[in-house]
Formats: C-alpha cells, structure tokens, sequence
C-alpha cells in the first residue's frame, strides 16, 4: 500500500477541532483500489492568529475491496492525529458510518461475530478502526456521494486518481 504523507498533526492542546472527509473507490470489487481523506483544522500562528490547515492523505492498493478502501481511509486519516481531539467526520460510506455508530460495540460484545453468527469482514481493520478511535470524540456523519458537498467530491476525486494508479 502506497501511503503518501509524511508527518502527523501534533498540537500542545489537550484537545482541538479537526473536520475529516474520507473516501474509497474501487475499480472492480475486488479490483485496484484508493483511498483518500482531507483533513481541516485550524493552528495557530506565532502572532495569535488562526490559520487553516488542509492535509490531503491517499493510497492505493492493487487488489482490494471497496469497503477496505473506505475503512482504510477512516483508518489512516485516524493514524495521524496524535492527541486526543473532537473530530468530526463525513464519509459517504454507509458501511463505514453504521458500522462505526450502530455495529461496532455489538460485534465487540459478539466477539467480532456478526447477526449470522459469522465472523464479520474485514474484523482487523474494524479492531484497527476501534483502537484508535478511543481516545478521541468523533462525531460520523454520512454524506451523500457526488452531491453538492465540495470538499467530499474533492475527496472522491482523490479515491478514484488513487485507484487507477499502478502499484
């Protein structure tokens, strides 16, 4: 997996506000695949003020899956981010959002089994998802793809350059 950044989002506060846009495409399910998450906060400058920071982050994969892309985006977006912070995050991805808000602590509880009785897919990615959310508040928020949200179309865009690179 191709992961390009280089630096995480380190602040002296205890916590602060960051925005996250996820997204993940897939050409062909299982097929080459790409991430992409924009992230937004403000920082302080030397003279007191506010500036605004946008970090784009993205990858890609040659054989994976939709969903893994969208939860790969969630994941690596959350990789980042060193203290504990209030996020508040948008993905198209009902997968992600429902399972982050709805699923999650069940399949927990179930150990890591889903309604079926079956183990669930993609349970290290979800145990991944778990443990680094725990130190943060994040707020999920479903968006609706290729709407009139920008920053979440700029994300998408992202998602599918990714996927059509070769690794």
């Amino acid at each position: 997996m191709n992961n390009n950044y280089d630096n995480t989002i380190n602040n002296s506060e205890k916590k602060y506000n960051i925005v996250i846009y996820t997204d993940g495409a897939c050409s062909g399910n299982p097929g080459k695949g790409g991430w992409g998450a924009i992230l937004i906060y403000n920082k302080k400058k030397q003279n007191g003020d506010n500036k605004e920071i946008k970090k784009i982050i993205s990858g890609s994969n040659n054989m994976t899956t939709n969903n893994i892309m969208e939860l790969t985006a969630v994941i690596e977006a959350l990789k980042i981010i060193k203290k504990p912070s209030k996020i508040t995050l948008f993905s198209d991805s009902k997968y992600v959002i429902n399972g982050a808000t709805q699923w999650l602590q069940k399949w927990q509880t179930n150990r890591w089994l889903g309604a079926n009785e079956k183990p669930i897919k993609n349970v290290e990615l979800w145990q991944d998802l778990l443990k680094l959310s725990t130190n943060h508040e994040i707020q999920w928020n479903w968006v609706k793809g290729h709407s009139t949200d920008p920053v979440n179309n700029e994300v998408d865009l992202i998602a599918r350059s990714e996927s059509k690179k070769n690794n």
